[in-house]
C-alpha cells in the first residue's frame, strides 16, 4: 500500500511477534518513526536486528504502574496500534477466574490504559492522531470454548467507539480491525489440521484464512490520512465471515 507516514512516529503494543511486529515493520517502510513495544526483550532484540532504526520498550502492559514509567519520556506519539493481546480458551462452562482476569487485563484494561496515556498526549498536541485497536471477528459471532475471548474483543469494539466520540473533537481517529483467523505462525499451528479448518473455512465467502499482509495493511490505511473521514470503525477483515 502506497501511505506516506514520513515526519509520523508511531507506537506498536504486542510488536513482538505476529501482526504487531510485521506492523512495525511495515511502518517503517512507510516512513514513520516507530516505538515496538512487547514484555519479551528476546523480540525486541530480534526485531532490532532486523530493523536497525527500530525503537524498542520492554514492559508487560497489564502492569499498570510500569507501563506509567516505560512511557513517561516516550515523546510525542502521532500513530498508536494496540495489538498487544492474549487468547485463554475454555468452555464457558469452565471459565475461571485467572483466565478472565488475564484476558480482560490485557486485551482490554491495558489497551485503555495505553491509549489513555498516548491520547492525553495528542490532545495536548493539538495535532491530531490517529489509533488502531486489533479486535477480532470473535467480537461478533459466538466461537465453541471462545466466551471470555469473545467478550473481550466485544469490549474492545465498543471502547473504540466511545473512544472515537470522545477523541473525535480533538481530531484523534480511533477504529479497529476485526480479523478473521489469521495465519501467523501461531495461526498456522493452530488451523492447519484440515478438519478443523474445513468448518471455519466453509464459511467464508473468499474461502481463505488471512494472510498477516491483509491485516497489516488494513492498519496502515486506518493510520494513515487515506481514511481521514473514518472514525469509530469496526472493520471486518474475515474474506466475508460476518456477511455469511
Amino acid at each position: 500500500m502506497e501511505a506516506s507516514l514520513a515526519c509520523k512516529r508511531a507506537l506498536v503494543t504486542g510488536a513482538g511477534k505476529g501482526i504487531g511486529r510485521d506492523t512495525a515493520k511495515a511502518l517503517l517502510e512507510c516512513g514513520a518513526e516507530v516505538i515496538a513495544l512487547t514484555r519479551t526483550q528476546s523480540d525486541l532484540d530480534s526485531l532490532v536486528q532486523e530493523c536497525p532504526k527500530m525503537l524498542t520498550v520492554c514492559v508487560d502492559i497489564s502492569n499498570w504502574e510500569a507501563t506509567e514509567n516505560a512511557l513517561k519520556d516516550i515523546g510525542p506519539i502521532d500513530l498508536l496500534v494496540n495489538s498487544a493481546a492474549v487468547a485463554i480458551l475454555e468452555p464457558f462452562l469452565d471459565v475461571t477466574p485467572e483466565a478472565f482476569d488475564k484476558l480482560f487485563d490485557v486485551n482490554v484494561k491495558a489497551l485503555l490504559h495505553v491509549s489513555q496515556i498516548i491520547a492525553k498526549r495528542m490532545k495536548c498536541r493539538g495535532k491530531g492522531g490517529s489509533i488502531v485497536n486489533l479486535s477480532s471477528q470473535a467480537s461478533r459471532c459466538a466461537l465453541k470454548d471462545h466466551a471470555v475471548y469473545c467478550a473481550s474483543k466485544g469490549a474492545v469494539d465498543m471502547l473504540t467507539k466511545v473512544m472515537a466520540l470522545e477523541l473525535g473533537p480533538h481530531k484523534i481517529r480511533v477504529n479497529a480491525v476485526n480479523p478473521t483467523v489469521v495465519m501467523t505462525a501461531m495461526g498456522r499451528i493452530g488451523w492447519s489440521d484440515p478438519g478443523k479448518a474445513a468448518g471455519m473455512l466453509s464459511r467464508i465467502p473468499l474461502g481463505r484464512f488471512a494472510e498477516v499482509e491483509d491485516v497489516v495493511n488494513t492498519i496502515i490505511f486506518l493510520l494513515s490520512d487515506k481514511s481521514a473521514m473514518l472514525t469509530g470503525v469496526t472493520l471486518p477483515v474475515d474474506g466475508g465471515f460476518l456477511a455469511s
